[in-house]
């Protein structure tokens, strides 16, 4: 194994225990690659970097991302009307990679989009990019074994979603699967921005803690601090956001964009702390 697998390899275990010894957790910011333009998404992504985000999740632009929200498919809409294809998003991944060689790098994806580039490429070119983890959103795990010989092979964790209906039993499934975390729904529904939070997520989280060892990242509808320091006080090892970020560029000037998104992040990170 070469020393840049064994880098790409442990880059979200190494995360986590950095994060464990300054008792700190995980922030992990999301964005579409290549939106709003591909010059300013590479922008966006190095100030989440720059800002002290622990790891990235980017989203692969598909036609129909059934487990997004409005504000996340509306920019899916808007990447795929300007042209940017996989190819560009496997450019830019590897861009990224060159900027910064350390932090864990997601990828949330649908499974349409892996078996129209074949499932060996698909994984093979991610694992050529830098990419340590891949979410597919829409694969339940009675069909993760489909992947999951191209993700060992190519040194990517899969990681998986699991949600208050995740019985125990299929926890375990998902548990001979899952790598780098587990990315726990908050809520049941799609993503989006959210102000209340069911109760029953502590008892999820500590469930979900007696049946694996897997950090525990929550994400859909956490939109603020306050979220933040909610989910972490329920048990998250970290936290995910993405509607928040793309709907206040959205709502922000181009030239103010990036001192708005070097706030936010330095602000969550800070929640996390």
């Amino acid at each position: 194994m070469s020393s840049r697998t064994t880098l790409q390899n442990n880059r979200y275990a190494r995360m986590f225990s950095q994060l464990g010894e300054d008792t700190s957790k995980a922030f992990i910011p999301f964005t579409i690659l290549g939106w709003p333009d591909r010059d300013t998404s590479l922008q966006m992504i190095k100030t989440m970097i720059n800002s002290g985000a622990h790891a990235l999740e980017l989203g692969l632009a598909f036609s129909d991302p059934m487990a997004d929200g409005v504000i996340i498919q509306e920019a899916d809409k808007e990447t795929l009307a300007n042209g940017f294809k996989v190819k560009d998003a496997l450019a830019l991944l590897k861009e990224i990679r060159r900027y910064n060689d350390e932090i864990p790098i997601g990828l949330l994806v649908y499974y349409n989009m892996v078996l129209a580039r074949g499932i060996d490429r698909f994984f093979q070119e991610l694992g050529e990019a830098g990419v340590d983890g891949v979410l597919i959103a829409d694969l339940p795990v009675e069909n993760m074994q489909e992947v999951a010989e191209a993700a060992k092979a190519n040194h990517i964790q899969l990681i998986c979603i699991v949600s208050p209906l995740t019985t125990n039993e299929r926890l375990q499934k998902i548990s001979e699967y899952a790598g780098g975390f587990l990315y726990v729904v908050s809520r049941l529904g799609i993503t989006g921005v959210e102000e209340n939070f069911d109760a029953s997520l502590r008892d999820l989280m500590t469930r979900l803690k007696s049946h694996t060892q897997l950090p525990l990242c929550v994400g859909f509808g956490i939109s603020k601090p306050e979220h933040a320091q909610q989910m972490i006080q329920a048990g998250a090892d970290g936290v995910i956001i993405g509607s928040r970020i793309i709907q206040m560029v959205k709502e922000t000037a181009p030239e103010a964009r990036m001192a708005q998104v070097q706030r936010f992040i330095e602000t969550m990170v800070n929640a996390c702390g």
